[in-house]
């Protein structure tokens, strides 16, 4: 059974954002809303490789460097 939602008090910024987003992906509002929720909602497990991309884009670094890191840190303390 669908359920009627109601958000009171969005910003105008953030409402024009969500039409311009919907009007992006040729949507209503509302279809935009409900697509939005259904990406963010949905329970799925990263595989490894979109574990190891995510690790990579964020420029962490692994290894020895992290090693260097730490004992950096550790002796300007």
């Amino acid at each position: 059974m669908a359920v009627n939602l109601s958000i009171k008090n969005v910003p105008d910024t953030l409402v024009e954002r969500l039409r311009e987003r919907a009007l992006r992906h040729h949507r209503s509002l509302q279809g935009e809303l409900v697509s939005i929720l259904e990406e963010v909602l949905a329970s799925r497990r990263l595989t490894i490789e979109e574990v190891h991309r995510r690790v990579s884009d964020t420029g962490l670094l692994t290894g020895s460097e992290a090693v260097g890191m730490v004992r950096e840190d550790r002796d300007d303390r």
